[in-house]
């Protein structure tokens, strides 16, 4: 049986256990880290922080699954995911947060998307379209 994986599940990089890096790290496409790292990581793509990693950074990202432990704060285009043995201690920002049963985030979650110009559209539509019913009845 053969299983083929998406696009976003390939892994392009890798830091495996027992591995100590220090530094600012960019990247396209999906890293995946299970050893230490120390510093800051940016990249429009996928990170992925493996069960034994140990990673203290700032992380700005498009998206972050997180099986290991992590220290500093993460900002998140798309989402970010918790598992079960995943450790967060800093704050994060994106719009979509999933956490499995088990996952522990300590921090302050910022979720909301800045668009003022949308809602006050949507709400001047919706303000107008309830005073029009109002007319009519």
């Amino acid at each position: 049986m053969k299983f083929r994986l998406k696009p976003t599940d390939q892994v392009s990089g890798f830091l495996d256990k027992g591995t100590n890096v220090t530094g600012e790290l960019e990247f396209a496409g999906t890293l995946r880290i299970d050893g230490n790292f120390h510093g800051s990581i940016s990249t429009g793509d996928v990170l992925i922080v493996g069960e034994h990693a140990v990673v203290h950074a700032d992380i700005k990202a498009g998206e972050v699954e997180i099986h290991g432990q992590l220290f500093g704060r993460i900002e998140s285009k798309r989402r970010i995911q918790i598992y079960a043995n995943g450790r967060v201690r800093g704050d994060v920002q994106t719009p979509v947060l999933s956490m499995a049963a088990g996952g522990i985030l300590d921090g302050r979650v910022q979720m909301a998307i800045d668009q003022p110009e949308e809602t006050t559209v949507a709400a001047r539509t919706i303000a107008k379209d309830s005073n029009t019913r109002q007319e009519r009845h």
